[in-house]
């Protein structure tokens, strides 16, 4: 309800500043409209994955760490972690991991997280001390209730198999982990840190609707051709968002072309300026189009 109040406070001041009204009164508007769409929050639990890119060991372990990093922001943020389905290499980094975050209204802060992150650094295994590339993607998504995606059974194939461990060691005797496919797309979703299959498949459910109405939205906007603009979260996992330079312990967010010096106290969970800094920017942009 309170989402719906700022709506329509965000269309009114909308229509002062398409008015006739003097420059005080727009000016107040336009700082009224980027107080009013940082104030809108997206309730509901998220689904964050994230996969090691190009670079081999190197892309996995930097993949490891930016699951800690979000660990450690959400935990801060007072929300809860659940990890759906992991794949850890035998170094302890990830090769792909899916979890749920739990809060009040994780979307707001993460989404600006959806894209390609990229690592400069020289891994430990390099002799002759050569600077490396490596590369993992993330992708956010709200989760979405069962009335708004439907998901007939004849359009899903579903599999089981035994769920491994870190490393790929057997973690139950049973067949519990669940892989479903949904046919029509191909879309792959899977689970198995519940020891009940039952439990697996209700969650791989879950991630599939979340990816499904993703696509949904994807399709609509590009026949509408809307482009907005002013977005900086996207969600396209493809897109290259920023770079940790470890040898100049910098940060590069190239959306918005900001650089921080911090980047150990980033990869400890301090997310917060870089959030802030891009919530600004989107503001800024929807204020300025919205003018």
């Amino acid at each position: 309800m309170k989402n719906n109040n700022i709506h329509q406070q965000i269309a009114q001041v909308r229509e002062i500043l398409k008015s006739n009204a003097n420059k005080d009164l727009k000016d107040l508007a336009r700082q009224e409209l980027k107080n009013l769409f940082l104030n809108q929050k997206q309730q509901g639990n998220i689904i964050l994955e994230i996969r090691a890119g190009t670079g081999g060991d190197e892309a996995e372990l930097f993949a490891g760490q930016l699951w800690r990093m979000y660990q450690r922001f959400a935990e801060k943020g007072g929300c809860r972690i659940k990890i759906l389905d992991s794949n850890f290499s035998p170094l302890g980094g990830v090769k792909s991991l899916t979890a749920e975050i739990m809060g009040e209204a994780p979307y707001n802060d993460f989404v600006y997280e959806s894209g390609v992150h990229r690592v400069q650094r020289v891994p430990v295994t390099e002799k002759s001390g050569r600077l490396h590339t490596s590369a993992a993607s993330v992708a956010v998504l709200p989760v979405v209730q069962e009335k708004d995606i439907e998901i007939a059974d004849k359009d899903i194939r579903v599999d089981v198999y035994r769920s491994k461990g870190h490393g790929g060691q057997g973690v139950n005797t049973t067949d519990s982990a669940v892989r479903i496919t949904h046919l029509p797309t191909g879309t792959v979703s899977t689970c198995q840190d519940e020891r009940s299959q039952l439990k697996n498949k209700t969650k791989a459910l879950m991630v599939l609707r979340a990816k499904l109405k993703q696509m949904q939205e994807e399709e609509r906007a590009k026949k509408r051709g809307e482009t907005r603009r002013y977005q900086i979260g996207t969600g396209d996992r493809s897109e290259k968002i920023r770079t940790y330079n470890f040898p100049q312990s910098r940060v590069t967010d190239h959306r918005i072309g900001k650089s921080w010096r911090n980047l150990e106290e980033i990869l400890n969970g301090e997310l917060s300026k870089v959030i802030e800094a891009l919530k600004n920017e989107e503001a800024e942009r929807f204020t300025q189009i919205s003018s």
